[in-house]
């Protein structure tokens, strides 16, 4: 490994599973819950083109997030399934490259999405009569639009800096991606500086919008407090926890690995935590909001009967 490190300029991932029974075990489940996400997000994505009942600024922000998700997964876990069954632990620096700009673009977009979400419910419950003019069509586009370009933009930003350091001789990434904190650690050069810029942009694209969230969603419950209508308070609450569910297990893990100084950062614990937000959540945001949707579940009945009819 040494021999091949000093002459080429490919990365090496030391990858999720371990050789062995149990690292196998893992890997078929991860292969599950990678096709579960894909299934999921793209059956959310057409389901809510084709019905139009579902053509709303909530659904629409909807069909973004899984648009994120089934790319954030698509990203990691084929490579990785790829390095496991080939025995093939390397990665092309531009490949490195490609996959990191895609992880950061992919998470400041998201993180943006969610906090988009949470306005448009905020506005929904504590503005209803203001709903058409507050989330028109415009102002929906212009929030979508604003998170993919932002995301973009701050991901070039970094995966421009992170493949034009030197790197030492060693060249092995601990983990299952190229994920540029980790990558950071074979520097040969001091990045203080740029830990500084990573520390601005998680506070940018996950801390400022999950405050954002939490300060709406605070409006949100106290207006569901002095709603009269039992049915409409239930309704609200079903709509304002799922939310809330998939923010908190999308930021929580998030914030905790890039936000903590790298002495009390360790490589295992790094690996775990990833797992949840870059293969757990795309995978669970769609069975969030659809089993616990009637609005979902009844626009699925629609399509199938709608389908069933062309056939006959």
């Amino acid at each position: 490994m040494e021999n091949i490190n000093e002459t080429s300029t490919d990365f090496f991932l030391l990858g999720l599973f371990p050789p062995s029974r149990i690292g196998l075990f893992f890997f078929i489940l991860i292969v599950l819950i990678f096709l579960m996400a894909l299934f999921g997000n793209l059956s959310m994505i057409i389901l809510i083109f084709l019905d139009t009942h579902l053509h709303t600024p909530m659904y629409f922000l909807l069909s973004q997030l899984s648009l994120v998700d089934l790319n954030f997964i698509s990203n990691i876990v084929p490579k990785m399934a790829s390095d496991y069954l080939f025995e093939n632990e390397t990665i092309s620096f531009i490949g490195c490259g490609v996959q990191s700009f895609f992880f950061v673009a992919l998470a400041g977009a998201e993180g943006l999405i969610l906090a988009s979400m949470a306005y448009d419910r905020y506005v929904a419950i504590c503005f209803p009569l203001h709903y058409p003019t507050r989330m028109s069509k415009k102002v929906c586009v212009l929030l979508i639009t604003g998170s993919w370009i932002m995301g973009s933009i701050n991901s070039c930003a970094h995966t421009a800096y992170v493949l034009n350091i030197p790197y030492c001789r060693s060249r092995t990434i601990n983990h299952f991606f190229c994920d540029l904190a980790t990558m950071l650690t074979l520097a040969c050069m001091d990045t203080w500086v740029y830990e500084y810029t990573v520390f601005l942009s998680i506070t940018l694209f996950l801390v400022f919008p999950f405050i954002c969230i939490s300060c709406s969603y605070g409006r949100v419950l106290l207006a569901i407090c002095r709603m009269q209508s039992t049915e409409g308070r239930k309704k609200a609450y079903l709509t304002c926890s799922t939310h809330i569910a998939v923010v908190s297990f999308y930021y929580a893990p998030f914030v905790y690995t890039y936000l903590r100084p790298r002495s009390f950062r360790s490589p295992t614990e790094d690996k775990i935590l990833a797992v949840f937000y870059t293969i757990l959540t795309p995978m669970l945001n769609p069975i969030i909001y659809s089993l616990r949707n009637r609005e979902v579940m009844g626009a699925l009945r629609r399509v199938i009967q709608r389908f069933c009819s062309v056939k006959i």
